[in-house]
């Protein structure tokens, strides 16, 4: 009895041990991905913004926007995109984010990478010059909302949803009952509001009437050559092109220096569950009306 009592209390020593080296090792061996923060910068810089992956929230994008905007030691800003597009509110504040910016007297050059489609181009509309590499992938102009619907599966096991709503829209989309037509049109009406306004801020931005947009605005994606010649786009070039650029517009003589917003240390714990929890959260806060790109 005592030996088994000994060996619990040891398993659990080397379990605090485990956890007490863990904790000191995620604070002394965490990295930090860019050692070249904002305030450790002297004299007159390109700011470098990056916007990578499906957007969902734009805290951190528009915190950065403020803060080089407001930086007299940034010439101008370079909003390098990456994304397929994402949450329609979050495209809408990151886009009038860059646009204060711009409209404060500060230069920002949005530069397309692979892909800056639909939320992505949103986005980009904000900026002083659009570039984009001639093989990016752009456009996809609209708007999508997708919903699961499980009533079928439901049935075949057996298990039925009761719901009591105070109308009857309240739980249109809802996974647990079939679409009628009433849902549909209501929802078809959600969908246009907001493509309507994608239309508006493409039409403003690019100089565009309605008419104009409207033709390319049914989802299809473009390349950036062929947005170039639609006027979606001003500029084809490369990441260094869009770092010259913004060097000139800035008055930076010769060679312009890039710094890009100081990020927070990476601890083991992020190296390890860090992916795991970004999906869980991503999962969780998914917006069902988007401004993306859907391959």
């Amino acid at each position: 009895m005592a030996r088994g009592r000994d060996w619990f209390l040891g398993l659990l020593l080397l379990a605090a041990a485990g956890i007490f080296i863990f904790f000191i090792a995620s604070i002394f061996f965490g990295r930090t991905d860019n050692d070249d923060g904002f305030e450790l910068s002297t004299g007159r810089r390109v700011g470098l913004i990056e916007v990578k992956g499906v957007i969902l929230d734009s805290e951190t994008t528009v915190k950065n926007l403020e803060r080089y905007g407001s930086s007299q030691d940034i010439a101008a800003i370079i909003l390098r995109i990456d994304s397929p597009g994402g949450g329609v509110a979050a495209s809408q504040e990151i886009y009038e984010a860059v646009k204060r910016v711009r409209e404060g007297g500060k230069f920002v050059i949005a530069s397309m990478a692979s892909v800056a489609a639909s939320g992505g181009y949103y986005i980009a509309c904000g900026a002083d010059t659009i570039m984009a590499n001639p093989g990016t992938t752009t456009g996809s102009i609209g708007v999508i909302a997708e919903m699961l619907n499980a009533t079928e599966l439901m049935q075949k096991i057996g298990v039925r949803f009761e719901v009591i709503k105070s109308g009857k829209f309240k739980d249109t989309g809802s996974p647990f009952r079939p679409m009628n037509e009433e849902d549909r049109l209501q929802l078809q009406s959600y969908v246009d509001n907001a493509y309507q306004q994608f239309v508006n801020v493409v039409a403003t931005e690019r100089d565009l009437t309605t008419e104009q947009v409207l033709k390319y605005a049914d989802g299809r994606i473009y390349t950036g050559q062929q947005a170039h010649e639609l006027r979606l786009i001003d500029l084809l070039g490369t990441y260094e092109d869009a770092v010259d650029l913004a060097g000139k517009m800035g008055g930076i003589t010769g060679k312009a220096r890039v710094i890009k917003p100081p990020v927070r240390k990476t601890t083991m714990w992020d190296l390890l569950f860090g992916d795991i929890e970004q999906h869980l959260i991503r999962l969780q806060t998914l917006p069902v009306l988007r401004y993306q790109m859907i391959f």
